[in-house]
């Protein structure tokens, strides 16, 4: 197989390592693949990718709609720039979700002047209309879908309360029926998991032929255990970058209730922004933990490190999960893991003595598996020590890039 240097387009619509996984996954694959001497470049729209030192990138403003500190703003006359301005604001008025799609044009656009640059392009979830005209100029686009997020939607629905509410997440989440469209027309489809891959066969109908699985990796030299740090008894380290009911973050906080009527020196510390109001806060309300849960919120990554290396268990208590980097950083920190059995964990995090495993929904299950965990430091040994061994064998991020060149290779030699 042919082994010169790739040039590499890489698109990604929201790729802020702290907004989520998919920005860890934009950081770490892109130093990982220019590591295996290929070139890449980074086409992104805000909130913008932290990129390791030599990682170019070429931003691709948008209206930033969604900025943090003014959510759904409405912009000034002056800020508008062209049709595809015009359109994003007005599917947001529309209570649509617009990056995807304007993203994917702004790319498609900036790609159409800078065609002789690249080999291939690789989108990182937008999943929109622009990528087909991408294919249009003769470059090969290869996907990476990290789970199809209909899930997300079907969740947040379930557990909407009303009609308004559900009517509106329908509308919020549309841009899911392109998205669908989309990867079945995509040759290629990179996925993270077994899991994730039955997953998009079935939300999104994609053949299984098309779709690659390459699991994501983790850093495992910043990721480590820290020895001159020790461990706070009752510490439960948890990661919810949302609210979004798939995480399963109730469930931990009503188990963290179930075990504070037992010992008073457990504490959540939850990495994350805490919001005022909404599910989570009302949970810490009913439940009285005001005392018994930290939120931390924008950490760096040592100091992240430095978290996990003070908690004595560390929970993923998520309903669904297309991977879960999160436990996997924990379990690359020898940190013992208490997992649920939905989507991809039991796949990423082992079946036989590197975790525990619950069902998912199962606040007394969670519960009984963390307490044990506390009141045995033998065996938080035994899981971390194994976490850390699974991690080093199974998900760096030179053996996701070595993977992910393959599918490369294979998408630019249909063209």
């Amino acid at each position: 197989m042919n082994s010169d240097p790739l040039r590499i387009a890489l698109l990604t619509y929201r790729g802020n390592p702290h907004s989520g996984g998919q920005g860890v996954y934009v950081r770490h694959l892109t130093k990982a693949l220019m590591d295996e001497g290929h070139h890449v470049e980074v086409f992104a729209g805000p909130p913008y990718p932290e990129l390791h030192d030599g990682v170019p990138m070429t931003r691709l403003p948008s209206l930033d709609l969604y900025r943090p500190e003014d959510p759904f703003r409405v912009p000034r006359p002056s800020e508008f720039r062209d049709a595809i301005d015009v359109a994003e604001f007005g599917i947001m008025c529309a209570a649509g979700y617009p990056e995807p799609l304007t993203f994917s044009l702004r790319a498609a656009r900036m790609l159409r002047r800078r065609r002789s640059e690249f080999d291939i392009v690789h989108d990182n979830q937008s999943l929109a209309y622009g990528l087909l005209g991408i294919e249009r100029l003769g470059l090969p686009v290869v996907a990476t879908i990290h789970h199809p997020c209909s899930i997300d939607r079907d969740h947040e629905v379930a557990a909407a309360p009303d009609w308004k509410k559900r009517l509106s997440l329908k509308r919020w989440y549309a841009f899911t029926r392109m998205q669908a469209r989309v990867a079945r027309r995509l040759q290629q489809v990179i996925t993270v998991s077994a899991a994730a891959r039955d997953d998009i066969r079935r939300e999104f109908g994609v053949s299984e032929s098309r779709i690659s699985v390459v699991h994501n990796g983790v850093d495992t030299d910043l990721f480590r255990p820290v020895a001159d740090i020790a461990r706070v008894p009752g510490r439960v380290i948890t990661t919810a970058s949302s609210e979004l009911p798939l995480k399963g973050l109730v469930f931990l906080l009503e188990a963290i209730a179930k075990m504070r009527t037992e010992r008073d020196d457990v504490h959540l510390v939850v990495v994350g922004k805490k919001k005022p109001r909404g599910a989570i806060a009302a949970a810490i309300a009913r439940f009285d933990l005001e005392d018994a849960v930290t939120f931390k919120a924008g950490l760096e990554w040592l100091d992240l490190v430095a978290e996990y290396a003070r908690a004595e268990v560390a929970v993923v208590p998520s309903v669904y999960e297309g991977f879960s980097l999160p436990a996997v950083e924990a379990m690359s920190c020898g940190v013992p893991l208490v997992a649920t059995t939905g989507g991809a964990l039991p796949e990423v995090v082992g079946t036989e003595g590197t975790a525990v495993l619950v069902p998912p929904g199962d606040a007394g299950a969670i519960a009984a598996a963390v307490t044990t965990l506390l009141g045995d430091a033998g065996l938080r040994d035994r899981l971390g020590a194994a976490g850390r061994a699974r991690v080093l064998e199974h998900f760096t991020w030179r053996a996701a890039a070595q993977a992910t060149i393959d599918v490369y290779r294979q998408a630019v030699g249909r063209c």
